[in-house]
């Protein structure tokens, strides 16, 4: 499959005038599209030529969309077409039909023009998009000297090609997520929100959330209990109306609420790995593997320097392990070896024992994470600046990067 610009598509759809407007939309960036109104006309014609991409409706009168998809996938020479429904009907019972009837991708109407094209080629190339919502810590920043990096403090969400959405933390950066989501009018959106621990600058905003309060809306918030405090009396008594003057019981969402522990399980086919991390309370580092890529989310998490007594060879060894080899590793960077020396025991760590352990643990890319709140975008810049340096007086292969607020990465 061509990646670039000039894929193939075919559009099968009884109504006309949507076919009209996913081909204006696809054609705009450059893609070519044919259509056909008649699903048996259109099987015999893209077995004669096939596509890069098939997309069909559900509900045709002359056959169904379901039938339709697994007839497609029968077809050997289909086997490097994607196929993804696009569709009216927004029921868990269908999406899972399709994907068990060979189907790639599932997209709702009435499309959003915004994101449209976008979700097709990130369907078409199963990849995650990784984007930054706020990656500052303990308090969210403002004014002019937090532009660059922006001020929110830890929110990060992973969009998956089948429309699988995880959210990792809460703070004032899920705000931001929530603007975007408004935005590009999402609909039926389902979710998991992972919490690493109920610190303040980690949940504090998940009351600003604007999508739990919207009927058809479904999420999970997953998190470590704190010995008998489950996370659903973590979340309700943080809005409980003594501090704040909506509680969940207004969240017009089905919301759901579960109990993590260091293991591992699956949501579809994505492997979630848990484990604890060295911080005040019950604090949880995440890995996501799928499809060949992963993702390790480590906030916050104390790394002692190596002549300190509280250093604990055996913990970095472990935690190494755990993120050996990813692509993506969002780690706790707050401070410089400098600035650390008087903020020991805080539960966050120092450049030079971050990128050791990036390093040794042969991370793909490293994303500086969780910064100071005393730093502005200029020491967030000496940051990269130093951890750059000591990767490359390693001689190390790890790419460093400092992400701001709002851009996507591909994992």
């Amino acid at each position: 499959m061509n990646k670039n610009n000039g894929l193939r598509f075919y559009c099968i759809d009884d109504d006309r005038e949507m076919i009209a407007v996913i081909k204006a939309l696809l054609e705009s960036e450059g893609h070519s599209v044919d259509s056909n109104t008649s699903p048996t006309d259109a099987l015999e014609q893209v077995e004669a030529n096939p596509p890069d991409c098939i997309l069909i409706d559900l509900m045709m009168p002359e056959k169904d969309g379901l039938e339709l998809c697994g007839e497609l996938r029968s077809k050997e020479v289909l086997d490097d077409t994607k196929i993804i429904v696009v569709t009216g009907k927004a029921y868990e019972f269908d999406r899972k039909r399709a994907f068990n009837h060979g189907a790639d991708g599932y997209i709702i109407k009435p499309i959003n023009e915004m994101t449209f094209v976008n979700q097709v080629l990130r369907i078409m190339e199963d990849r995650i998009e990784l984007t930054f919502w706020g990656v500052r810590g303990t308090l969210p920043v403002t004014g002019e000297k937090s532009l660059r990096y922006g001020g929110n403090t830890p929110c990060i969400s992973l969009e998956f090609a089948k429309g699988q959405f995880f959210i990792f933390d809460a703070g004032s950066g899920i705000k931001s997520l929530s603007d975007r989501l408004m935005a590009e009018q999402r609909r039926r959106l389902e979710a998991k929100i992972f919490i690493s621990h109920p610190h303040w600058d980690h949940i504090n905003a998940l009351p600003f959330f604007v999508p739990l309060y919207m009927s058809g809306n479904e999420f999970e918030i997953l998190g470590a209990s704190h010995g008998s405090t489950t996370m659903r009396e973590v979340i309700s008594a943080q809005m409980d109306d003594i501090y704040f003057p909506i509680t969940i019981k207004e969240f017009g969402a089905r919301v759901y609420f579960k109990d993590l522990r260091e293991g591992e399980f699956e949501i579809d086919d994505i492997t979630i790995n848990t484990m604890l991390l060295n911080h005040p309370g019950n604090c949880l580092g995440y890995r996501i593997n799928y499809n060949g890529s992963s993702f390790c989310y480590i906030t916050d998490n104390e790394l002692y320097l190596d002549s300190d007594p509280m250093h604990n060879p055996k913990y970095v060894e472990r935690l190494a392990k755990f993120i050996e080899g990813t692509d993506a590793l969002v780690t706790d960077v707050t401070y410089t070896d400098e600035e650390y020396k008087t903020k020991v025991n805080w539960g966050h760590s120092c450049i030079s024992q971050v990128i050791d352990l990036a390093d040794r643990a042969k991370v793909k890319t490293l994303y500086l994470f969780h910064h100071d709140p005393d730093q502005d975008d200029d020491a967030i810049d000496n940051k990269l600046k130093i951890a750059t340096e000591m990767l490359k007086e390693r001689g190390s292969k790890v790419e460093c990067l400092a992400p701001s607020e709002g851009i996507p990465f591909q994992l």
